[in-house]
Parts: C-alpha cells; sequence; structure tokens
C-alpha cells in the first residue's frame, strides 16, 4: 500500500485466463493490482465461483463459452485489454512486491525502453519453500501489444520471439504454483502433452522412435540436474521423474499418431484398388 501511493499505477493492464480456479484467483488479482491500473480475466465456464470472486477483487470479465485453444485465449485477453503494455499472468502466478515495484520503475519516466521483457518465473512446490535459486524459468510476459502479439494457436501460447534472442529482464519475481499435488499435476501433464502432440510439429517416424527408447533419461536428467531438481531431495527427484515422463508423452503420443495415420492410408488405398471381377466362363459351341 505504501508503494502504491508514492509510485503512480502505470498504464498496464493485466490478462488471466481462468477455468475453475477460485482457490487462488483472489490473491492473484490482488497483486497483479501492485503493478497494473487493470486485471482482466478471460474466463471460458468456470462453475466454482471463480468469476464472481474475480468481479469482487475488481476484475473486469470477460465469459466466453468455451475453451478456444491456449494462443487464442490470450489474444481474446489482448483485445480486451485498455492499454497497449500487457502483462500475461496465469491463474496461478502471483506477483512479488519485489517484481511489482520494479514494473512500475519501468514506467516513471514514461513508455520502458524495450518492447518486451523477461520476467523470472519461481516455482513453489505444495510442500516446502518456493525454489528460488533452482528450476526457475524466464518467461516473456511484459510487452508492448503494438510490436508483438501471442500467435493464433490451439497448444502454443508464448511470443512468438526466438529464444536464441537476448531480451532485458526485470528483478522480483512471480511465485508459480503450479500444482496441489501430485495428482494434478500428472493430469495436467498428460493434458499438455497430447494438446502439443496433436497441434505441435509432427516430427519423422525414426526420430520418434529414437525418442521414445532413448529420450527418457536425457529429459530426466535435464530436469534432475541441469535444472537443479536434486536440490529439493527426493521430492526433487519424484518431481524430475514426472517432469520428464510428461515430455516423453508427447512423443510418444506422436509416434502412436503416426502409426494410426499409417493404418489408415493403408485401409483408403486397399478401398481404392479395384476389385478383381469374377473369372470368364469359357464359350461353348
Amino acid at each position: 500500500a505504501a508503494m502504491t501511493a508514492k509510485t503512480p499505477t502505470p498504464p498496464l493492464s493485466c490478462y488471466i485466463r481462468t477455468l475453475n480456479e477460485s482457490r487462488r484467483i483472489a490473491e492473484v488479482i490482488e497483486a497483479a493490482f501492485q503493478a497494473a491500473s487493470e486485471v482482466v480475466i478471460v474466463d471460458s465456464g468456470s462453475t466454482d465461483g471463480t468469476v464472481e470472486i474475480a468481479e469482487k477483487a475488481g476484475a473486469r470479465v470477460v465469459r466466453i463459452d468455451e475453451w478456444p485453444g491456449n494462443g487464442y485465449q490470450k489474444r481474446l485477453g489482448e483485445e480486451a485489454c485498455r492499454n497497449n503494455w500487457l502483462l500475461d499472468l496465469d491463474a496461478d502466478e502471483v506477483v512479488t512486491p519485489e517484481l511489482a515495484k520494479a514494473i512500475r520503475a519501468l514506467f516513471a519516466d514514461g513508455e520502458p525502453a524495450h518492447s518486451v521483457y523477461e520476467l523470472k518465473l519461481v516455482n513453489v512446490p505444495p510442500v516446502g519453500k518456493p525454489w528460488w535459486s533452482f528450476n526457475h524459468s524466464w518467461r516473456r510476459k511484459l510487452y508492448d501489444r503494438r510490436v508483438v502479439r501471442m500467435p493464433e494457436h490451439r497448444a502454443w501460447d508464448q511470443l512468438p520471439i526466438s529464444k536464441a534472442k537476448r531480451l532485458p529482464r526485470v528483478d522480483g519475481a512471480i511465485l508459480h504454483y503450479a500444482f496441489r499435488d501430485l495428482t494434478q499435476v500428472i493430469y495436467k501433464r498428460n493434458r499438455v502433452s497430447s494438446r502439443r502432440a496433436e497441434d505441435g510439429k509432427r516430427k519423422s517416424k525414426p526420430e520418434l522412435i529414437a525418442r521414445v527408447w532413448f529420450a527418457m533419461p536425457v529429459y530426466f536428467l535435464r530436469h534432475y540436474f541441469t535444472r537443479g531438481l536434486w536440490r529439493a531431495g527426493t521430492y526433487g527427484f519424484v518431481f524430475a521423474i514426472n517432469s520428464a515422463h510428461g515430455r516423453w508423452l508427447r512423443d510418444a503420443k506422436q509416434f502412436e499418431m503416426t502409426l494410426m495415420d499409417e493404418e489408415r492410408r493403408r485401409r483408403t488405398d486397399q478401398r481404392d484398388d479395384p476389385e478383381p471381377g469374377p473369372l470368364s466362363k469359357p464359350v461353348t459351341y
């Protein structure tokens, strides 16, 4: 509150996608208002009171009849915002006071110098402290929609900017309450792997076979050692296996889809082939 009184609210809109997110949405909206002058909720049919809680917290709610896809739903959020500068949040992401202060500082002398900024995403497990120093991500979540927009895509919902391009980063972090327990995260990874297998670029059959057989250990090592989950003890080991399996499922599902496509083509070819007619009987004179 003291920070808000001293620093004017920047011309920044925050949009959040929701579907039955009553558990944390009030906290997410309250934290977003520390940095943004407007919070827009794009809700695709919540039945748990999410809409009522969001409106009570001061957000403007846009209702849609059904989920249109990840990228498409973010596009709806972009269109609904009154400001050109946007903050992209999920319904389980809480802006910390440090990040809110840093975002306000960007607008202290007018519009920020760059059109896109990366924000630090810190995972918060259901038990224990946030993973401040490991397994975090940098996401392009603060941007000017006049320069770049979210992709119109069912699966992909990140700004179409090369990962190799270095972008400025903002101090502070977003706390990501990604899952309530392992049951939920397994469900989410299964759903996401299906979506990305269906809508992502299909790899060749030989590459998919190689990935199905050999990629699982690579995925595990990447999460356990490269991303530092070994520092979270046994729970980090469990989470690394779960993350690796979720990534491997995308390969396995694409391989299955390839086999099913081959089977459909085979059956179509069989139907298209002319069937041999009956043998002509010899004529008797």
